[in-house]
C-alpha cells in the first residue's frame, strides 16, 4: 500500500524533508502544504536584497516545477486551521480534509509585533519572510532616518539593511550590549563601533514606549521608555518569533509555554506519526544531552531530513552543530552551538576587530562566538561533538591556533 506523507510548511526543513521522502520512498504520496504564496527561496540571502544588493533570481531554489519534477503536490496559499491525530488528517482553511499516513510541522513563527501604541502604523517592518524583504528594500531605499529595535540576530540584519540603504538610524537596544546573552560588552563593542561607521548609532538601555505618526498613519518617530525621541520615517523590529502552532491547540502533541514543539533526537513528537523541523522545535540535543533549541538554517535543513528518515521507516538522530554567520560588516562573524547557554565562559580579544568567546556546560564545549578569525571554527565544534571535558584547560580555547592534540594529551595525563 503507498505510504502518504504531509509536511506542513515549505521552508528548509520542510523542503529537505520533502527531498529526502522522495528519495526514500520512490512510491509515496508526498504532499507539501504552505501558506506561503511562493516556492522555498533562501531566507539567508533576502537580506542581501532588502540592502539593494541582489537581485531576485538568485535567491529563489524551487520553482513549482521542481516539485512537479518529483512528483510532490505543492499547496501554495493554504493554511491549515487542525489536525485531527486519532484520524491522521490535516483541515484546511478552505473546507479541505488531508489525510496522512505520517505528518511534519516545520511552519516556523511569525515576528512579534511590540505591545505599544501604534506599532501597526505604515512604515513599520517586521523581517521574516520574502515578501517582507521585497516591503523592506523598497522602503528602505525612500526613507532618510530609521530605528530599529530588537537586539539580536534578525535585529541587526536590519539595522545593516539601514546601513546599506543611507538611512541614518538609531539602534535601540535594552541592555548595554548587542546579543547580550551571547557577547560580553567588550566584544559587542567591536560590532558597535562598526554599526556607527554605517550611520546607525546604538542606544543602550533604551527600547520603545510608543511610535509617533503623522495624519496619514505614517511612522514618524519613537519615544523610548527615558522619554527620548528619535526621528524615523522607517521602523524595522525584531524581537522574536510567535511559533505558527496554534493549529495544534485540540491535539495531545506536547508543546511548550511560547507554543514550541517539544521533538526527541528523532524528531518525534509525543503523538506517533507525528514529527516536528526547524525553528519551532525544543528538540533534544544529543551534543549537549539537554533540550535546546536552535533557528538556523543548517540546522533546520538538517532536522527536515532526519524527521524524514524515521517517517519513512529508517533510524536517524539529530547530531549537529550549528553555525551562523554575519557578513555585513569588513570582518567574519560566526557564532555556533548554543552560544547563549552553559554555565562558564572564556574569552579574549585579539585586536580591534578579533575576539572570541567560547560557552562551557560542565567542562565541554557547547557554542560560542568568533569575529575577525573564523579558523578555530571547525576545531572547536569538533570538540563539543566529540564532547571533550576541557575542564582545566580552558584557557587552550583561546590559543590563536587551538591544537587537538593538547586536549588529548591532558586527558590521558589526567587519567595517569
Amino acid at each position: 500500500m503507498t505510504a502518504s506523507y504531509v509536511i506542513i510548511g515549505d521552508g528548509i526543513a520542510g523542503s529537505s524533508a520533502a527531498e529526502t521522502i522522495r528519495e526514500r520512498d520512490p512510491d509515496a504520496d508526498v504532499t507539501v502544504v504552505t501558506d506561503e504564496g511562493e516556492a522555498l527561496y533562501n531566507r539567508i540571502l533576502i537580506k542581501e536584497f532588502a540592502k539593494g544588493k541582489m537581485p531576485e533570481a538568485p535567491i529563489h531554489i524551487h520553482d513549482e516545477g521542481w516539485y512537479e519534477d518529483r512528483d510532490i503536490e505543492l499547496r501554495l496559499n493554504t493554511h491549515v486551521t487542525g489536525v485531527d491525530t486519532d484520524a491522521h488528517e490535516i483541515h484546511t482553511h478552505q473546507g479541505e480534509t488531508i489525510g496522512y499516513d505520517s505528518l511534519l510541522v516545520a511552519t516556523g513563527g511569525t515576528p512579534t509585533q511590540l505591545p505599544v501604541d501604534n506599532s501597526d502604523a505604515d512604515g513599520i517592518h517586521h523581517f521574516w519572510t520574502f515578501e517582507d524583504a521585497r516591503a523592506i528594500e523598497e522602503h528602505a531605499s525612500e526613507a532618510d532616518t530609521g530605528v530599529v529595535v530588537g537586539a539580536g540576530l534578525l535585529g541587526i540584519d536590519l539595522a545593516a539593511i539601514c546601513g546599506a540603504q543611507d538611512v541614518s538610524a538609531y539602534y535601540l537596544m535594552r541592555g548595554q550590549a548587542w546579543w547580550r546573552y551571547a557577547l560580553s560588552e567588550e566584544g559587542a563593542e567591536i560590532i558597535h563601533d562598526a554599526l556607527r561607521e554605517m550611520d546607525v548609532e546604538p542606544v543602550f538601555g533604551s527600547g520603545v514606549d510608543h511610535f509617533q505618526t503623522d495624519e496619514e498613519g505614517h511612522v514618524t518617530g519613537v519615544v523610548d521608555p527615558n522619554d527620548e525621541q528619535f526621528d524615523a520615517d522607517f521602523a524595522g523590529v525584531a524581537i522574536g518569533l510567535n511559533y505558527n502552532t496554534e493549529f495544534l491547540q485540540d491535539t495531545d502533541i506536547e508543546r511548550t509555554d511560547d507554543g514550541s514543539i517539544v521533538v526527541d533526537e528523532e524528531m518525534q513528537t509525543s503523538v506517533e506519526d507525528v514529527y516536528a523541523a526547524g525553528d519551532l522545535t525544543w528538540f533534544y540535543d544529543v551534543v549537549i544531552g539537554d533540550y535546546a533549541q536552535n533557528g538556523a538554517w543548517g540546522s533546520a535543513k538538517e532536522q527536515g531530513s532526519i524527521a524524514a528518515q524515521n517517517m519513512v521507516g529508517d533510524d536517524a538522530t539529530f547530531e549537529w552543530v550549528s553555525s551562523y554567520s554575519i557578513t555585513h560588516f569588513d570582518f567574519p562573524f560566526l557564532s555556533f552551538g548554543h552560544p547563549t547557554i552553559g554555565d562558564d565562559t572564556v574569552e579574549r580579544k585579539y585586536s580591534d576587530t578579533e575576539w572570541r568567546r567560547v560557552a562551557l556546560k560542565d567542562g565541554r564545549v557547547v557554542g560560542g562566538v568568533l569575529i575577525g578569525d573564523l579558523a578555530p571554527q571547525s576545531k572547536l565544534k569538533k570538540l563539543a561533538r566529540d564532547k571533550v571535558d576541557v575542564t582545566g584547560q580552558k584557557e587552550l580555547l583561546l590559543e590563536e591556533t587551538i591544537d587537538l592534540e593538547k586536549f588529548e594529551q591532558g586527558a590521558e595525563a589526567e587519567a595517569e
